[in-house]
Parts: structure tokens; C-alpha cells; sequence
């Protein structure tokens, strides 16, 4: 008898380390907790949206807060956590530090670790080129930290969209190239990377989000949601509901619910609060929607920038702050 997806949903509205605890105790308890999840002695991938490092002020990254808190949890199991990105720009490093990661990193000695590319084949035979982090393919752990945000090519973007961080930094532009002209290709390129990388659990940063013109051009926007699943999928079609956007607009949700790895909403199980009682009106979508896909000379742009961010500019930074 298959199990019906869980997704766990409270009300959330600090971050503020002691009452953050409580709140993730609170989110993870009907899951089991994090014992649940992480063993003595596993390698735990801990997975934030580390998008960028310009706009620190704007909630376009998962909160540190959120981080520190999670990997506390999986440290008092006897699990070993570290932290892995892959940014568009920079490096993972570069953007934690540019977000106020450190401080939090340093006190509890958390490993960054810089993703990089290693073949693996997909459950898909149409994405089973696929470029995959081999360190989070390794870990024995994947804990997914995504932020609910608008997007101004994919409408929304939560847990699944926020694997595609483990596909190294410079490959995802060629992506957009490669799979961007076709939005539904794109959607499913992306929820086959979820499925590929099977985080083992997702907890959503929904505490402040972002909307406007995401992932980062838009502004704060308080939720005061925080949401746990071993679903990622279940967890962003809950999201949805939640926000009061049309399922039938978010190209992940689409193509997830066409390959038959999201549950319909009336099949997930919510344990403590159900969408409906953490709805917020009139959240705000990206104004208008923008390709997906990158030209040729915008790709190169992309990588030089990449290049430049990680091997100029961030360490000229982490110098200047000695």
C-alpha cells in the first residue's frame, strides 16, 4: 500500500535562534523528527538557495538563521552536515559570506563545499546527460533549504526549483540554452533533477519570502510559513495553495503533476495546519514573464561573469575583510 504524502505546515514568524528551534522541532515532529532523517555518523548535504551574494537585504537566499538551526539538529544526532551550492555567480562561499552566513558557519565549524559536475543517468532517458554535483549525489543525506520567491521565468520557485543547484554554476546557463526554448522541457529538465537527486527531506524558508520579479529582483514579503516534507513535490504543490496561485501557471508544478510525481492536494496528508489556514491574499507574481532560454552571446556573458565573480571579485573581498 503506497503511504500518502505528508507535508507539515505552521505558522512561523521569527528567526530569531531560540524561537526558530522551537519552530522546527514543532514542523519536523509529525515527520519524526530529524532522527528521522539523519543517522549517527552520515554526510549531510544541506542544500539553501545561495543565489546571490548582491542583494543581502532583500530575502532572494535562504536565511543563515535556518541553516545554523538545521545543522545544529543534525550535529546533536551525530550526523556530519556541510554546506553545498552551486550559484550562477560566484561560489558558494562567496555568496554565504556576502549573506551573513559566516559567523553562524564558523561557530559550528560547517564545511562549504564548492559543487562541481559529474555524470549521472537520470531516471529520464531524454535528460540522462545531465551534469549532477557528484558531492551531493554522494552525501548520504540531502536536506533541500529552498525560499519561496517569484520568478520571473517560472513563475514560482520553491523546492524543486532549488535543486537545480546541484548542477554546477556554469552549466546551468548552458541549460537555459539547451532545454530554455521550450518551457515545458525546461519544467520537466527540472523536476527530473529533483527526482534524481531524491532529497531526502525539504524544509521551506517561508518565514519572509520574495515576490515581485524574482528570484531576486522583486521585494520581502512576509509569509510566516515554515513547511517540511520528505515530499518535495507535495510540498511545492501545498506552497501553491498556500500563496493562491493557479497551480496550471507554474511550469513545475505542471510537469510534475504530467510525469505523475504530484500528489493531487486532496491526497496529501497535513498533519498539523492545512493550506488553507496560512493562505495570504494578493501575493505578488513577476510583472511579466522573461525567456527562458539564453543565447549564445548571453551565455558567454554568463560564464565570464561567473569566472570573474569567483576568481576576481570574491577573493579581492574575502582579502579586504582580513
Amino acid at each position: 500500500m503506497t503511504q500518502q504524502p505528508c507535508v507539515s505546515l505552521i505558522r512561523a514568524q521569527s528567526y530569531e535562534l531560540t524561537q526558530l528551534r522551537v519552530s522546527l522541532a514543532a514542523v519536523l515532529e509529525p515527520l519524526g523528527g530529524m532522527r528521522a532523517f539523519v543517522k549517527p555518523g552520515d554526510r549531510v548535504l544541506l542544500k539553501p538557495n545561495l543565489l546571490t551574494g548582491a542583494r543581502p537585504t532583500k530575502e532572494c537566499v535562504t536565511r543563515p538563521e535556518l541553516v545554523y538551526c538545521v545543522a545544529q539538529l543534525v550535529k546533536e544526532i551525530g550526523g556530519h552536515p556541510f554546506l553545498g551550492d552551486g550559484p550562477a555567480f560566484g561560489s558558494a562561499a562567496g555568496v554565504a559570506r556576502a549573506n551573513g552566513y559566516m559567523p553562524l558557519i564558523e561557530e559550528l565549524q560547517l564545511p562549504i563545499v564548492e559543487f562541481h559536475g559529474q555524470r549521472y543517468e537520470t531516471v529520464s532517458e531524454e535528460f540522462n546527460h545531465l551534469l549532477l554535483s557528484k558531492e551531493a549525489m554522494d552525501a548520504d543525506v540531502v536536506i533541500n533549504l529552498p525560499k519561496v520567491k517569484s520568478h520571473v521565468q517560472l513563475t514560482l520557485t520553491m523546492g524543486v526549483k532549488n535543486l537545480f543547484g546541484c548542477v554546477p554554476g556554469k552549466m546551468k546557463a548552458w541549460w537555459h540554452m539547451e532545454a530554455g526554448k521550450n518551457q515545458e522541457r525546461f519544467a520537466a529538465m527540472l523536476v527530473e533533477t529533483a527526482r534524481t537527486i531524491n532529497p531526502d527531506l525539504t524544509i521551506l524558508d517561508g518565514i519572509i519570502g520574495h515576490e515581485g520579479n524574482g528570484p531576486s529582483g522583486g521585494e520581502p514579503r512576509e509569509l510566516g510559513v515554515l513547511a517540511a516534507s520528505s515530499n518535495v513535490f507535495a510540498l511545492d504543490r501545498s506552497l501553491v495553495e498556500i500563496l493562491q496561485v493557479d497551480p496550471t501557471i507554474i511550469p513545475t508544478v505542471v510537469a510534475s503533476q504530467r510525469l505523475g510525481l504530484c500528489p493531487a492536494l486532496e491526497t496529501i496528508v497535513f498533519p498539523l495546519a492545512q493550506p488553507t489556514d496560512l493562505q495570504i491574499d494578493h501575493w505578488r507574481l513577476p510583472d511579466r514573464l522573461m525567456p527562458i532560454d539564453f543565447g549564445m552571446p548571453r551565455v558567454m556573458k554568463s560564464t565570464f561573469k561567473h569566472l570573474y565573480i569567483r576568481f576576481i571579485k570574491e577573493p579581492m573581498a574575502a582579502y579586504a575583510a582580513r
